[in-house]
């Protein structure tokens, strides 16, 4: 178990550096009069989703306090259509002068990619990183029919009963789907994947005893469990969720290393000029050093994870290389 987790870290690693060398050209410095200057007008943020989600929630948490910060309104535009490479994509074609940028997320910045045969865009040439904004993990979680306790029970069961334990997610292509995949990568079992036309549904059949497992945003299960509908068997960040800090981490139970979150943060079109990405960048900090931000983010499942554009720059190659080893490893296909 641990030397096949290991192998897939290497090769993401690996891969992340020559991911990184393309990224960081675009961080090129420009003149100083574009921090003097900007930002003159309102700055959109495209949100690549329909309203209502939890990634339009997001932006609109931080994009209050960012517009406080830079002294000028922001607009939030949901374009929603293809998974969010439709939204991605017209990004990547915007202007590089940062006043159209969008909120990044690893569903568009590295699953998508990796699943879909074209995109419409190169995350790795089409976008300068502006900042991390938080993290946010699924949990582990069964009908408490389902006789498992722990990840170690999962585990046993599932050796035992080889495909045979279907588990829900809210379709292909999502993370509680690759999720799923690289579980079983990690710890040499086999889950049959069932998906769902979104998270609701999925919690439905799950309630019902219609499948026995999901990986499934906390938010949408939090409730459920603590009721004893459902039973968290633990959370997939490297460390445990402020909304579930008594549900251990995958990682804490035997499969080290073990992360599969939704990583958000904010990205402009490749050629912005440094100053405004580093302006962009400030703002965000700024509001991510707010308390009632980090508050409504914390009801979102979101762990507040502010870094600088280098740094987010790293965590999308890695983040990219990884899924994109488990997807061709687990043979998922996009419908």
């Amino acid at each position: 178990m641990r030397s096949r987790l290991s192998q897939l870290r290497r090769a993401s690693a690996a891969a992340a550096v020559m991911t990184g060398a393309l990224v960081a050209p675009v961080l090129v410095a420009p003149a100083a009069t574009a921090a003097e200057t900007w930002p003159a007008r309102p700055v959109t943020v495209v949100v690549p989703f329909p309203p209502g989600g939890s990634t339009s929630i997001v932006a609109r948490i931080v994009t209050d306090g960012m517009a406080e910060a830079l002294g000028q309104s922001i607009i939030v535009d949901n374009r929603g259509g293809a998974g969010g490479a439709l939204g991605t994509r017209q990004v990547a074609r915007s202007t590089p002068d940062g006043y159209t940028i969008a909120l990044g997320y690893t569903g568009t910045l590295a699953i998508g990619p990796a699943l879909f045969a074209n995109a419409g865009y190169d995350v790795a040439t089409d976008f300068t990183p502006i900042g991390r904004i938080g993290i946010a993990p699924s949990t582990v979680v069964v009908h408490p029919a389902f006789a498992v306790h722990s990840i170690a029970e999962l585990i046993a069961y599932a050796k035992a009963h080889p495909g045979e334990v279907n588990y829900g997610s809210a379709g292909i292509g999502t993370v509680g789907h690759v999720a799923g995949e690289y579980f079983g990568i990690a710890t040499g079992i086999r889950l049959t994947h069932v998906p769902y036309k979104g998270t609701g549904p999925a919690v439905t059949d799950l309630l019902g005893g219609h499948i026995p497992l999901s990986f499934t945003p906390i938010p949408a299960v939090h409730e459920s469990a603590r009721s004893g509908l459902l039973r968290m068997l633990a959370v997939t960040s490297l460390t445990r969720s402020s909304l579930a800090p008594d549900i251990p981490t995958v990682a804490e139970q035997g499969v080290p290393d073990f992360e599969a979150v939704l990583r958000y943060g904010l990205v402009a079109p490749a050629g912005t000029p440094r100053a405004v990405i580093e302006r962009l960048d400030r703002a965000l900090s700024a509001a991510l050093a707010l308390a009632p931000v980090r508050a409504r983010l914390a009801v979102e499942g979101v762990e507040p994870d502010p870094g600088t554009p280098e740094q987010y720059q790293a965590d999308i190659a890695r983040e990219a290389a990884l899924w994109t080893k488990v997807i061709k490893a687990s043979g998922a296909r996009a419908e």
